[in-house]
């Protein structure tokens, strides 16, 4: 396999991803953990940079430990004198998959979720000068939760796990009461700001101050900048509650089903909107779940507006915030996936229902109930912790039947949590009866319509490949649902695609979802080469066609 690196990583700094990591909710004063940090594993000892996950190039390190083998990362930190008489809080991006976390030997927090962040008070465990941090890890691909596309035997649309920290670790100083949580609601001309935390305080926007009413704060705008792809425009506000204060920000959008000649659309702003996609499965060639830097972000997002898309589907990952913060101030909506967990069937999952065998009665697919359980724990926690973000406008339930269980009972459920946004309860097949979209994944034969009397949402299709060799994973192996030799056909081809799908907007057709945006290991059907170094198609290969379906209906 070829070891390939991305732009950004060509000069890594001392301290990775010295960003702060929580956009909506950013206090001045905080410490990045990044940089490199002890490992031992199996009776040896070294060195890995965070936050690289221990198989990925970037890590640094040549063998990582073994599926299921318990490991530890350790560092130590000093706490800045100007935080004396503040309570320090100390977070983790993520972290895969259980983490056991200690300071200076004394344990102060577990978690056992590798898709969530986490955070412990850590002020009893300290000392003064220099403190000792250490993260007991083991990543065993444990099916009971949420796994996404990590196998232990990679290979086709499986891919290497990724074990340890793979997001940024920071402390950061609070209050005695501080601010713990910010939920967001609007709508066309209003903004509602709900803090946890201080009962009393002001939000100041643009000039004015509004009061903190019982912990909320309502605000009118009038003449309201509405946000799109289009036009991102973000309000932003500071939040003061006694000796806490918060930067954060919001955007006016909504979204609806209208019928219009007939038709179900999906609206966006009272319009209705085609929904343009890519299926995003956030790989890097070098870093795996985390690219080298954050500004990676926005070179993907501003690649995919170039070539007309305005949306990405991420598959069955949950991303730093920095990506959703970047798709809010860029203007690209995501479609989010909850991430899967459960056994997956090759041949229930996949093949039988790609030759059109798609009924089964979904409590068939995910028996188990401390996995049903973990599912619906892991859906609430991503809405909580992605909800206030406006690029977001579906969620997605279940993937292919994979850990799909009572999925009506889930929809209601995730409805409860968030009744702004569109939900696709199965993507691709095995529909129950509640869903928003009905929603098809279609990679062979003839793009169609699906008959439900519901907006339509073709959630997959295309997988085209044209492989650069040298910019390859997998120089003998290829995985793809059409493959091209030719840059040339390879472009005719996606025409050709692409003009199938304008007269299935005009039938109603709300979006659609190209597989993808990069190629991942083995897999060379993305429009980026994995490393990032090449973008197959050009802005005019396919704008004639992109300026057809933006058409609104």
């Amino acid at each position: 396999m070829q070891e390939l690196y991305t732009k950004e990583a060509i000069s890594i700094p001392d301290i990775p991803w010295n960003v702060y990591p929580r956009p909506q909710m950013k206090r001045r004063r905080w410490l990045c953990l990044n940089g490199m940090w002890q490992l031992s594993a199996g009776g040896e000892s070294s060195r890995i940079r965070v936050p690289f996950c221990a198989e990925s190039l970037l890590s640094g390190i040549k063998t990582p430990p073994n599926i299921g083998e318990t490991f530890r990362c350790s560092r130590s930190f000093s706490v800045p004198e100007a935080w004396d008489g503040s309570r320090v809080l100390l977070h983790f991006g993520a972290v895969m998959r259980k983490a056991a976390v200690y300071v200076n030997g004394k344990v102060v927090c577990r978690h056992e979720n590798g898709y969530l962040p986490f955070s412990a008070d850590i002020t009893g465990a300290l000392r003064p000068g220099e403190n000792e941090l250490s993260v007991e890890i083991v990543n065993d691909l444990d099916p009971r939760y949420p796994l996404g596309k990590q196998s232990k035997k990679r290979g086709g649309m499986w891919y290497t796990p990724c074990s340890g920290i793979w997001q940024t670790v920071w402390l950061e100083p609070v209050p005695e009461n501080y601010i713990r949580s910010l939920k967001i609601t609007n709508g066309i001309d209003w903004a509602e700001i709900e803090a946890e935390g201080p009962g009393a305080g002001t939000v100041t926007l643009e000039g004015k101050t509004y009061p903190l009413e019982g912990g909320k704060a309502r605000i009118l705008l009038q003449d309201p900048h509405l946000w799109s792809p289009e036009d991102p425009y973000l309000y932003r506000f500071t939040l003061s509650c006694g000796e806490d204060c918060i930067e954060s920000y919001f955007a006016l959008r909504t979204l609806s089903t209208e019928t219009i000649d007939g038709i179900p659309r999906l609206c966006l702003n009272g319009k209705p909107y085609f929904f343009n996609g890519l299926l995003d499965q956030g790989y890097w060639s070098d870093g795996l779940y985390t690219p080298a830097s954050p500004e990676a972000y926005e070179k993907d997002i501003l690649a995919m507006k170039s070539l007309g898309f305005t949306m990405l589907r991420k598959h069955i990952k949950i991303e730093p915030e920095q990506f959703y913060y970047d798709c809010d101030r860029l203007g690209m909506i995501v479609f989010q996936d909850m991430v899967n967990n459960g056994r997956y069937r090759f041949l229930r999952d996949t093949a039988l229902p790609t030759i059109g065998l798609q009924k089964l009665k979904d409590g068939r697919l995910n028996k188990d109930p401390q996995t049903r359980k973990i599912f619906a724990e892991s859906m609430e926690a991503t809405v909580r912790l992605l909800q206030n973000h406006p690029c977001i406008c579906l969620w997605t339930i279940f993937n292919e039947g994979w850990g799909q269980f009572r999925a009506d009972d889930q929809y209601k459920a995730l409805k409860a949590l968030d009744g702004s946004r569109f939900i696709d309860s199965t993507s691709g097949w095995f529909r129950e009866t509640l869903s928003d979209v009905d929603s098809r994944h279609i990679y062979f034969g003839k793009l169609r319509l699906g008959k439900d009397k519901r907006p339509q949402l073709l959630s997959e299709f295309g997988g085209y490949v044209w492989k650069i060799p040298e910019h390859s994973f997998n120089t003998e192996k290829t995985y793809g649902y059409r493959i091209f030799a030719e840059r040339d056909r390879y472009v005719q081809g996606l025409r050709s695609l692409y003009s199938s799908l304008i007269p299935l907007v005009k039938e109603g057709l709300c979006g659609a979802v190209y597989t993808q945006v990069s190629d991942v290991e083995d897999e060379t059907n993305g429009l980026f080469t994995f490393d990032r170094a090449v973008l197959k198609l050009e802005p005019d290969d396919l704008k004639d066609l992109m300026e057809q379906l933006t058409l609104r209906p």
